[in-house]
C-alpha cells in the first residue's frame, strides 16, 4: 500500500521542487506527483527525476505532447485526466510511448473535470458518470495494447467518492488509487479524506492513497502514512499516542500532559503505542494493551508497561520518565523492561489507587448501578 502526495512548487524551479520532494519522502510519501504543464516544467523534470528519492509521476492536463515530453524526461509514470485529453489518437499515442518506456499510466477521473459529453449524458458528476469515463479511457489504452494501468475516480463528496470506487471495483481488476479530491484544509479535509479512504480500504478496495489537502503537502504524506499504520496496513514507524478524554477523577491537566508527551515522543521518533491516562484508578487497566503509558495520581505518575506498573515518579517528572522508559523499551524490548521493574511499584500503585478512590468516592456509581442492574435482571 503506497502513500502519494504532490508538490506545490513550480516544476521549472528544480531546486525548490526537489527540496519539497525530499521533504515528502521523509514524511512518508512513497510516490510524488509533479505537474508538467509547460515545456519549462518538462525540462525541469529531466533534472528532477534522476535526483529524486522516490518515483516521480508526471501530472498531465490538456496537452498530450507534454506526456510524451515527460516520458522523455524519465518519469516513473503518468497521470492522464480523461476529462481534458479527449482525442482517442492522442491517448493512444501516449499509450504507445508509455509502453515502449515500460511505465504505467493512471487514468485520473475527477468529478470537477468530467468529460462534457458524459456530463451532458448523466446530468451531473454522479458515480456512474465517473466510472463510465474511466472505462472509456481504459478501452482506448487497451486498444493500443497497453494494460499497465491504475485508476482513480475522485469526488469531493465523500458518499459519491465511496460509491464511485465500489462501482469501479466491480468492473475492473486494475489497481485503484484512492482520494477525496479537493478535500479542503484541515481539520475538515482530514476528516473527509479519512472517511472516504478508510471506508474503502477496510472493504479491501484500494492500492495507493492520497490526502488532497489545502495545506503543506507534507501534511498529506504524514496523514496518509499514519492512516495506513492505524489500519494495520503498514508497519508502524511513528508514534501512536492514545489518551483518555479526562473526567472529574483526573488529578492533572490531561490535555496538557498528553500534548507535552506527544511533542517529546515525536521528537524521539519512537514507533510505539503510548498511553497518557488521567487517573491511577482505572488508567493502567484500561490502557493495558499500550506498550507503555503513564497514569496520574495525586502528585505522582504511575509508569506502566502492558498494564503493569514498573515505576512511580513525581508528577513533575512524568513526561521525562515516560520518554526515558520509552527509549529503553524500544532498545531492550518489553520483557527486559518488565524484568527491570521496581518490585515495590505495583504495590505502591495499588495503595495509592485505593486511597484515591476512597477520597473521591465511587465517581461512576458502579456499586449502586450494578445492584440496580441485578435487581432488574432478576425480575
Amino acid at each position: 500500500m503506497s502513500v502519494q502526495s504532490m508538490t506545490t512548487t513550480k516544476t521549472a524551479d528544480v531546486d525548490a521542487t526537489l527540496a519539497q520532494t525530499y521533504a515528502l519522502a521523509a514524511a512518508g510519501a512513497d510516490i510524488v506527483r509533479i505537474t508538467c504543464n509547460d515545456v519549462a516544467a518538462a525540462q525541469g523534470l529531466a533534472e528532477i527525476v534522476p535526483r529524486a528519492p522516490v518515483p516521480i509521476i508526471a501530472d498531465i492536463h490538456f496537452q498530450y505532447r507534454l506526456a510524451l515530453a515527460s516520458i522523455e524526461a524519465g518519469v516513473a509514470g503518468l497521470r492522464l485526466n480523461p476529462g481534458n485529453i479527449r482525442k482517442e489518437k492522442h491517448i493512444k499515442a501516449v499509450a504507445h510511448a508509455a509502453g515502449d518506456a515500460g511505465i504505467p499510466i493512471r487514468v485520473g477521473v475527477n468529478a470537477g473535470s468530467l468529460d462534457k459529453d458524459l456530463l451532458a449524458k448523466y446530468g451531473a458528476p454522479v458515480p456512474a458518470a465517473l466510472v463510465a469515463s474511466a472505462l472509456q479511457e481504459i478501452r482506448y489504452l487497451e486498444e493500443a495494447g497497453f494494460a499497465d494501468i491504475k485508476i482513480s475516480v475522485k469526488h469531493s463528496d465523500v458518499p459519491s467518492m465511496v460509491e464511485s470506487y465500489r462501482l469501479l471495483a466491480q468492473k475492473v481488476e486494475y489497481p485503484l488509487h484512492l482520494g477525496v479530491t479537493e478535500a479542503g484544509p484541515p481539520p475538515g479535509g482530514l476528516i473527509k479524506s479519512v472517511a472516504g479512504i478508510a471506508t474503502l480500504l477496510l472493504e479491501g478496495i484500494g492500492d495507493t492513497i492520497r490526502f488532497s489537502l489545502t495545506a503543506d503537502p507534507v501534511e498529506e504524506a504524514v496523514a496518509g502514512r499514519k492512516l495506513l499504520e492505524y489500519l494495520g496496513l503498514r508497519e508502524r514507524k511513528s508514534l501512536d499516542l492514545i489518551a483518555c478524554p479526562s473526567c472529574g477523577r483526573a488529578e492533572v491537566d490531561v490535555i496538557a500532559v498528553a500534548s507535552e508527551a506527544e511533542a517529546a515522543l515525536e521528537a524521539e521518533g519512537l514507533p510505539i503505542q503510548v498511553a497518557v491516562m488521567g487517573c491511577v484508578v482505572n488508567g493502567p487497566g484500561e490502557a493495558r494493551e499500550a506498550e507503555i503509558g503513564i497514569a496520574a495520581g495525586r502528585g505522582k505518575g504511575h509508569l506502566f508497561i502492558k498494564g503493569q506498573v514498573v515505576r512511580v515518579v513525581k508528577e513533575a517528572e512524568m513526561v521525562d520518565a515516560l520518554v526515558d522508559e520509552a527509549r529503553r523499551l524500544v532498545e531492550e524490548g518489553v520483557e527486559a523492561r518488565l524484568a527491570a521493574a521496581d518490585v515495590s511499584a505495583a504495590d505502591l500503585a495499588q495503595e495509592e489507587a485505593l486511597e484515591l478512590r476512597s477520597l473521591q468516592g465511587d465517581a461512576n456509581r458502579a456499586t449502586a448501578r450494578r445492584a440496580a442492574v441485578a435487581e432488574v435482571a432478576g425480575e
